[in-house]
C-alpha cells in the first residue's frame, strides 16, 4: 500500500514505484513511499493562497484555542499512533516522548497563545521610542505573521514530535505549514496527520504533506518562506546553500546532530546520589529510540580517578537492557529504525574503534526477544573508551547515531572543558555534581558551545524532564556543528515565523496602528467614569483625570502605622542630611493607594475586580501638602475566552499616571481590571 500525500486539500499518492518502508524488527513491508508526479510549486502556492490568509486573519488567541482542540483531539486518538509507531522500533517509552511529547508542545503553545500574546493578528514588540524633543515623533516595533509558508524537513527519529514542535509555533504565528518526514518512518506522521485533516479543526491549507523525497522544493521558495530542517550536518549544509535561500535571504532554522556531552564532577564518586544518577543518565540516553536521538550523550566526560567504577556500573546496568521487538513483553530498547541505519551505526563504531576500545557491545553477540536477527535493525548498546581524548580528535567527530557513547577522562576542571568545547557545538550539555561551583565553572566556560545546559544533583533529579528531552517552553538548537539555529522557545519561536518591522509617526498614529496606548498620544475625554462602562464600550485612550488631594502628616504617620513600614524617610524628626530627601516623604505604595481612591468608582457596575498591577515606578518624591491628582487612560483590551460558568469578561490595561502640583509626573503605573462584557 503506497504512503499517501495530503495536498492541495486532497489525499494522493506517487506515479512511480517508490520505496519500499519495512517494519524496524522483522523487515515486513509497512508501505511504499513514492512523490513522483508531486508538484511541489502548486503545493507551495495553495499553503500560501489558502491557508496564509485565513491563518493570518486569525487572532493568537483563535489559533491558540485551535491547537489546544487539536491536542485534545489526538490524545483521543493515541493508541493508534503507538500501535504504528511500533513498526518503528520505537518501544511504549519511545512512543510515549514522540507522541504524547509531541501533542504537549501543542498543549504548551496553546496556553502561551492564549496568555502571553494579545487577542490580535499582529503584536506589538517593546516599548515606545521617542523620537523628537517635544514628543511628536516617535517609534515602536510590530511583528506580523510572514506571508509564506513554512516548509518543515525533518528527521526518521521522532516522526511526531517532529512535526508537532514545529508546526504548533508557526501556526501560532498565522503561517502555513508543508511537512517533509523522512521516508524512512514516514508512514507514522501520515497516520497522524491522517486524524488532523479529518479534525477539521485546522482551517484548509494550513497543512500539508509530503511522504517521499521532496527534492526541487526549494527550486519554489519566495522571500516570505522559511525553511526548518532537522538531520545530519551534512545534509543541513547542503540545502542551506541552495541559491534560493541564499539570493532571497530566506529564513533556514538547521538543527542537526551533534556530539553531546555529560559531564561527571569530581564530588559524584560512587558512595554519592550524584553518581547513581550520572549512570543512570547515561544509560539512559544510550537506550531510548535505541540512541535515535539528536540530544543522545555521545561523549561520557569523568574524572579519571572514576573511570573504573563508572565503566563498571554502566556495564552493569547496560546489560540488563533487554533488546527485541517491541511489541513483545520484557523489551525495553527496540532496534534502529531500519537496516540502513544499522549499517551507518556499524560502520561508525567500527570508525570509532580504530583509535578506542570496545568495553560492551558493537559487534559481539546478543540475545534479542522476537524480530529478525537478519530482517531486522538490532544493535546492541555499546560503550567504547578514548584514553587520550584531548589528542584523539575522532571521537569528537564520528557520531554513531544509536546506542553508542565513548568515555573519556579528565584529570582538572579546564580539562573537562576544553573536552566539552572540541563537540565545536552541541545541542546540549549536562552536568551530573552537587558542587555549585564546579557547574558554574563548566557552565560558562563553555555555555557559548551548547544550546542548553543541564545541571543534575539529588535535589532536582526525580522532577528532572532529562539530558535528552528540549521542552517547548526553552529554546532547542545550538551552534556551530549543531546547526547555529533555534527553535521553540515558547514565545520566542513564534517571532521565527514573522516580521519585525519599525514604524514610525506620531503618538497618535501609533496608538491606531498597535492598538496599544502611546505616551502623548490624543486621549478620548470621559463623559462618564470609564468604570461604568462595559469591555466592549471602553476605547484606547479613553480618559479620566481627577480631582486633586494634599498629602498631609496624619496620612504618612497613619500609613506608617497600617503598613508597618516605618522608613527612616517617613519620620518627621529623622536628620535628612545626607540622603537623597528633603524632608519627610509620603510612602509610594500610599501614594499609589491613595491614587485608587480618586480614580476607582464605588458602585456596583462593569469592573468586576482589580486583576493586578505592572510597571509600577516612583519617579518623584512626595512631600507633606504636595497637592496630586491622577491620569487614567484605557491602554489595552484583551477579550477573555467565555465560560459556561463564568461573567463573560475581558482584561482592560489602564496606564495611571500621578502627577504633583507642578504637573510632572511622581508616580506611574499599569493596573489591569477584569470587566464585564455588554449583557447580551
Amino acid at each position: 500500500m503506497k504512503i499517501e500525500h495530503y495536498i492541495q486539500g486532497s489525499w494522493v499518492t506517487g506515479t512511480g514505484s517508490g520505496t519500499e518502508l519495512k517494519n524496524a524488527s522483522n523487515g515486513a513491508v509497512v508501505g511504499i513511499a513514492d512523490s513522483t508526479g508531486i508538484n511541489f510549486k502548486e503545493i507551495l502556492n495553495y499553503a500560501r493562497g489558502t491557508g496564509g490568509p485565513t491563518l493570518r486573519a486569525m487572532t493568537f488567541h483563535e489559533r491558540g484555542r485551535a491547537l489546544k482542540a487539536l491536542a485534545l483531539y489526538l490524545l483521543e486518538k493515541k493508541e493508534h499512533f503507538y500501535r504504528v509507531s511500533s513498526f518503528t522500533g520505537a518501544t511504549k517509552i519511545d512512543s510515549w516522548i514522540d507522541i504524547e511529547g509531541g501533542i504537549g508542545n501543542l498543549f504548551t503553545m496553546a496556553t502561551k497563545g492564549r496568555r502571553q500574546m494579545p487577542d490580535t493578528p499582529f503584536c506589538v514588540d517593546g516599548d515606545y521610542e521617542p523620537l523628537s524633543k517635544n514628543g511628536t515623533f516617535g517609534g515602536h516595533h510590530i511583528y506580523v505573521p510572514k506571508e509564506g509558508c513554512a516548509i518543515h524537513i525533518n528527521a526518521f527519529n521522532f516522526p511526531v514530535w517532529g512535526m508537532l514542535e514545529k508546526i504548533a509555533v508557526n501556526l501560532l504565528a498565522g503561517v502555513p505549514a508543508v511537512v517533509k518526514p523522512a521516508t524512512l518512518t514516514s508512514y507514522l506522521t501520515e497516520t497522524v496527520v491522517k486524524e488532523i485533516i479529518a479534525s477539521k479543526i485546522l482551517p484548509e491549507g494550513s497543512l500539508q504533506l509530503i511522504c517521499g523525497s521532496a527534492s526541487g522544493i526549494l527550486d519554489h521558495l519566495t522571500n516570505q518562506d522559511i525553511v526548518t530542517f532537522t538531520g545530519s550536518a551534512e545534509t543541513g549544509r547542503m540545502l542551506k546553500s541552495h541559491s534560493n535561500i541564499v539570493d532571497l535571504s530566506v529564513p533556514f532554522n538547521m538543527e542537526a546532530d551533534s556530539l553531546n556531552c555529560s559531564i561527571l564532577g569530581p564530588d559524584a564518586t560512587p558512595d554519592t546520589e550524584e553518581f547513581q544518577i550520572f549512570i543512570k543518565e547515561v544509560a539512559r540516553e544510550i537506550t531510548v529510540k535505541a540512541g535515535q536521538k539528536c540530544t543522545a550523550i555521545r561523549r561520557t566526560i569523568v574524572p579519571d580517578n572514576l573511570i573504573e567504577a563508572v565503566t563498571k556500573a554502566l556495564k552493569e546496568r547496560l546489560l540488563k537492557t533487554t533488546i527485541g521487538d517491541p511489541n513483545c513483553e520484557g523489551v525495553r530498547m527496540g532496534p534502529l529504525a531500519g537496516r540502513s541505519q544499522f549499517e551507518e551505526v556499524s560502520a561508525k563504531v567500527k570508525e570509532l574503534n580504530q583509535t578506542c576500545e570496545i568495553l560492551l557491545g558493537g559487534n559481539q553477540d546478543f540475545e534479542i526477544i522476537g524480530g529478525d536477527r537478519e530482517l531486522g535493525a538490532f544493535f546492541p548498546p555499546t560503550l567504547l573508551y578514548c584514553s587520550d581524548p584531548l589528542s584523539n580528535k575522532a571521537v569528537h567527530n564520528i557520531e554513531a547515531f544509536g546506542p553508542v557513547t565513548t568515555l573519556m577522562p579528565y584529570s582538572n576542571t579546564d580539562e573537562a572543558i576544553q573536552l566539552a568545547k572540541l563537540g565545536e557545538g552541541s545541542l546540549v550539555g549536562s552536568i551530573i555534581t552537587g558542587d555549585d561551583q564546579f557547574a558554574k565553572d563548566i557552565v560558562y566556560g563553555s555555555a557559548a558551545y551548547h544550546g542548553r545546559f543541564l545541571v543534575l544533583n539529588k535535589d532536582c533529579a526525580k522532577e528532572s524532564t532529562g539530558h535528552g528531552s528540549p521542552m517547548p517552553q526553552l529554546v532547542h538548537g545550538g551552534p556551530g556543528r549543531a546547526g547555529g539555529g533555534e527553535e521553540m522557545g515558547g514565545i520566542r519561536g513564534v517571532f521565527h515565523y514573522m516580521q519585525r518591522t519599525a514604524i514610525q509617526g506620531s503618538p497618535t498614529t501609533l496608538t491606531a496602528l498597535t492598538g496599544v496606548y502611546q505616551p502623548g498620544s490624543q486621549k478620548i475625554k470621559s463623559v462618564v467614569h470609564p468604570f461604568t462602562q462595559y469591555f466592549e464600550d471602553l476605547e484606547i485612550g479613553h480618559s479620566l483625570s481627577t480631582e486633586d488631594r494634599e498629602i498631609t502628616v496624619d496620612d504618612i504617620e497613619s500609613f506608617c502605622n497600617l503598613s508597618g513600614d516605618h522608613f527612616y524617610a517617613h519620620k518627621p524628626d529623622t536628620d535628612f542630611s545626607d540622603t537623597i530627601f528633603e524632608g519627610q516623604v509620603a510612602h509610594g505604595y500610599f501614594i499609589i493607594s491613595a491614587a485608587a481612591g480618586l480614580f476607582v468608582d464605588p458602585p456596583k457596575g462593569p469592573v468586576l475586580a482589580n486583576y493586578g498591577l505592572d510597571e509600577l515606578r516612583f519617579t518623584k518624591p512626595m512631600y507633606v501638602g504636595t497637592r496630586f491628582r491622577v491620569n487614567l487612560t484605557v491602554k489595552e483590551k484583551t477579550a477573555q475566552e467565555d465560560r459556561e460558568d463564568e461573567i463573560p469578561r475581558g482584561i482592560v490595561r489602564w496606564q495611571v499616571e500621578v502627577l504633583d502640583d507642578e504637573d510632572e509626573v511622581a508616580a506611574l503605573a499599569t493596573i489591569l481590571t477584569l470587566v464585564a462584557k455588554r449583557p447580551a
